[in-house]
């Protein structure tokens, strides 16, 4: 956790400039379209790597649809891992968050900024409404992002079970799957450690509904869990050497500094 708390303490001016801000652009969202709020979102998390030391290496970005919506499974870890995500998908997407997390004061505000939804976990009906909301939104376009496993312990590279309920989603929207592996993200804000740290994230070749369309969705659940699995062991019989495709910094075109202007708010 020392990393946690060091970019809290080193950062509470970033904190004062950018959490105001993200608040800012959720709730105008008359003036600000979903590609503004998401680059704000990614502009913070690459200055919480920055300040972390977190490098985080990604393949298969080639293996995301070009076209219409989609939906993500991955793996979960920890705090980081849908900054890890974020930082890498060019495309605005969003994320569906434990309610209990999703009311936390910056997971909450990254919901807000990217439109996300927050599932509360003892109330069943606010679940369907929140699956049938994602559903019509996929089918217009958004890219979503679940984490089937519900939530993590100290699971590490491990994986756990994964709760079908989220997988009647796509078998109702008809969208491509997209599963992704994530690898060390737990070390980030897990190990007592400030020192520089990669991480990864695998965005694996995608499942279109004519290769899923036929499963329930614990078989679609089984079927994603073993995609991302093999690539679990791969990544962990394998040198970090030979997953070094693409890197933070080569990444975006944009330079990074601390502090965006606030000339564009309006």
């Amino acid at each position: 956790m020392f990393r946690f708390y060091f970019v809290i303490i080193t950062g509470i001016l970033l904190n004062l400039y950018y959490l105001p801000l993200m608040w800012y652009y959720g709730k105008h969202s008359e003036k600000y379209t979903e590609a503004d709020c998401y680059k704000i979102g990614q502009r913070l998390v690459r200055l919480i790597k920055k300040r972390a030391g977190i490098n985080t290496i990604t393949t298969g970005i080639e293996n995301l649809p070009k076209t219409d919506g989609y939906i993500m499974y991955s793996n979960h870890q920890g705090k980081y891992d849908s900054l890890g995500i974020i930082n890498s998908h060019k495309e605005p997407s969003t994320v569906i968050m434990d309610k209990s997390t999703g009311d936390e004061l910056v997971p909450g505000l990254f919901v807000h900024l990217l439109k996300g939804k927050k599932l509360d976990k003892q109330d069943p009906r606010q679940q369907v409404g929140v699956i049938n909301q994602v559903i019509q939104e996929i089918k217009a376009g958004r890219k979503y992002l679940i984490f089937p496993e519900g939530g993590y312990t100290d699971n590490r590279n491990t994986l756990q079970e994964f709760h079908s309920g989220s997988f009647k989603i796509p078998l109702k929207s008809k969208c491509p799957i997209v599963p992704i592996a994530i690898y060390d993200s737990y070390k980030v804000f897990g190990e007592n450690s400030i020192g520089p740290l990669t991480t990864q994230v695998h965005y694996l070749e995608p499942i279109y509904f004519e290769q899923y369309g036929k499963l329930t969705s614990k078989e679609l659940a089984d079927l994603v869990y073993s995609r991302i699995n093999k690539k679990m062991l791969e990544i962990k019989h394998s040198s970090l050497e030979e997953y070094d495709e693409i890197e933070d910094e080569e990444y975006f075109e944009e330079p990074l500094e601390d502090y965006a202007p606030l000339h564009n708010i309006r």
